[in-house]
């Protein structure tokens, strides 16, 4: 008699305990909806750079947010350092891989390695378009677009007079070989059609930082005095060149144009010490990049890329933009 009252208690209490709400596995608060849906891996070309940084924090709010935790890395600008980043990701097992590659050509050993795994590897901002790589998508920038809106804003500052220009470059990304492209081609339609001859004299590297910004800037000058305008690639090479200048004291002489429109950028625009930048919105990107983790990994087809349109900033912009000083 007493082991058949241990049975029934037994029953109702396995009864009761199915009905628990928080073992229940269609409840909000079941711990297998709680439970992460996986690792997403990014590696970034450098977290120095702002406009990175809030690429990798986007990427990581948005991918808690949607229940998964997320590892942000720098590559540092060093092709081996991030071919070992993308390794150890590997060997974690993340459910997705995001890299702006330090080089393009270089990283596609690595990628492939991610591919033979079957992890997909997503871009943002710098392309991986190279042979013998599979990428879920690629989230960037207009870049060529930029460049031509970069051209355009040069054209307009320079006026009548036309003149000599130099271009900051950083020939590595391929994101910046787009801004360079898109700018050289306005730039030539331009002199084509007559108009007041924009020559591009110089073509340095900047390694997209201010103090190379800053050298370059200071060379080109040495070899032309007469310079006019400088197309930089970002706004830390743009906010070198501008430091250069005031040192040379030819500050007021000389037109730059950047990219990016980070917080500093765009408070060196309202000062007047930037002419223009065409702007990028990395938060976007962030954001756009989890949600198409989340598509693919549901069997949705991707695009091979999804661009977001850079919008031309100037001193106007600067005078209302209540995010500044």
């Amino acid at each position: 008699m007493k082991q058949s009252l241990l049975v029934t208690l037994a029953c109702l209490l396995a009864l009761f305990t199915s009905c628990d709400k928080p073992g229940n596995p269609s409840s909000p608060q079941s711990p297998a909806n709680a439970a992460s849906k996986g690792s997403i891996g990014v590696s970034l070309l450098t977290l120095d750079n702002p406009f990175f940084k809030v690429i990798g924090d986007n990427i990581a709010s948005e991918g808690k947010k949607r229940g998964y935790d997320v590892i942000v890395v720098s590559g540092d600008k060093d092709v081996a350092r991030q071919s070992n980043q993308i390794k150890d990701f590997i060997v974690k097992k993340v459910s997705a891989i995001v890299l702006s590659p330090c080089d393009s050509k270089s990283i596609v050993p690595v990628i492939q390695e991610a591919n033979a795994a079957g992890i997909p590897v997503f871009t943002v901002d710098i392309p991986c378009n190279e042979p013998g790589v599979k990428i879920a998508t690629q989230i960037a920038t207009d870049n060529y677009g930029g460049g031509k809106e970069a051209a355009q804003a040069m054209i307009e500052a320079l006026g009548e007079a036309g003149g000599k220009v130099a271009v900051l470059h950083f020939k590595q990304a391929e994101s910046c070989q787009l801004r360079v492209k898109g700018f050289r081609e306005v730039i030539d339609a331009h002199n084509a059609a007559g108009e007041a001859k924009i020559d591009i004299v110089a073509e340095l590297e900047s390694g997209g930082a201010k103090d190379q910004g800053y050298k370059a800037a200071e060379d080109t000058l040495q070899a032309n005095p007469d310079l006019r305008g400088i197309f930089a690639i970002n706004d830390p090479a743009a906010l070198g060149a501008r430091a250069a200048l005031e040192k040379a004291g030819k500050a007021d002489q000389i037109i730059i144009v950047g990219f990016d429109g980070q917080p500093e950028g765009k408070q060196a625009i309202k000062e007047g010490k930037i002419y223009a930048d065409p702007i990028q919105f990395p938060d976007k990107m962030g954001v756009q990049i989890v949600d198409a983790i989340i598509k693919q990994s549901k069997g949705e087809t991707l695009p091979p890329q999804i661009l977001i349109p850079t919008s031309l900033y100037k001193k106007a912009d600067g005078e209302k933009d209540e995010s500044l000083k």
